[in-house]
């Protein structure tokens, strides 16, 4: 049983390894299977948490895990020349997809802290001959990123992976530029979460145990120094989250989210 911060981030470290050298046979809650061991259709899920088939059929396949829990690039209103950042980005799904949007002139940047990810990411960009988009390992309490440099960032569903959510956001706030915005998914706690679910490694490593509850944080967000925070649950969260983990309930405590706020 891990039984620290740091057993338990390489365990999610692990996890995700396994999901980015087995693409869809690999790791838990997305790539290609839920909690249960329940075979997922990645291009089915992908479109109930908000993506559209003209996002899937133009990026590279293996960069779509179906690690998400919903779109933060259908909100994050992205302009062409802005910089991205993507906290905890994958195999590159929505890197990919911003890059499309912020043009030539505008640049992506990636950071995960598995080095599997940051390797397939790289082979996916080089393979599609991506200039505009850059992957840097790194975890995203401690961001390889300058400070004011960025202009948006995204993130789907890796924050609540986080055991300092509060770091997150700190080192969020540092790197955006002044009137940079934060659009991120998210799953968060609606309800004090069960010692079976919070005490869950499986649940752990799959979204779910680490959910922060709804209003600490928006805490976090101000603490850190945001404004004009809005957090939206999705439409669809009982159905999206409980794919994930049949017959468990879970969507009772917590739902998927779009969260944004701002840097002034």
């Amino acid at each position: 049983m891990a039984n620290n911060k740091e057993d338990i981030r390489d365990l999610i470290r692990k996890n995700y390894a396994e999901v980015a050298l087995n693409g869809s046979e690999g790791g838990c809650c997305g790539g290609g299977c839920s909690c249960s061991g329940t075979p997922i259709d990645i291009g089915e899920s992908s479109i109930k948490i908000g993506y559209a088939e003209d996002d899937l059929s133009n990026v590279p396949l293996e960069a779509n895990m179906g690690l998400g829990c919903g779109n933060p690039i259908a909100i994050a209103a992205l302009k062409e020349g802005e910089v991205v950042l993507d906290l905890g980005s994958g195999g590159g799904f929505d890197c990919f997809l911003s890059r499309r949007q912020v043009g030539e002139t505008g640049f992506v940047i990636g950071v995960d802290m598995t080095p599997e990810m940051i390797k397939l990411a790289r082979n996916n960009a080089e393979k599609s001959g991506y200039s505009n988009v850059e992957f840097r390992l790194g975890e995203i309490e401690h961001l390889p990123v300058a400070d004011a440099s960025v202009d948006v960032i995204i993130s789907n569903c890796v924050i609540n992976l986080s055991l300092d959510k509060q770091m997150v956001f700190k080192e969020a706030f540092r790197v955006l530029k002044s009137g940079g915005r934060l659009s991120i998914s998210d799953v968060v706690a609606t309800a004090e979460l069960p010692e079976q679910i919070r005490h869950d490694l499986t649940m752990m490593t799959g979204c779910i145990a680490g959910a922060e509850y709804v209003e600490t944080i928006r805490s976090m967000l101000e603490t850190a120094g945001f404004s004009n925070i809005r957090m939206i649950p999705k439409d669809n969260s009982k159905e999206i989250i409980g794919s994930w983990v049949p017959n468990r309930n879970v969507e009772d405590f917590v739902a998927s989210f779009i969260i944004e706020s701002e840097k002034k």
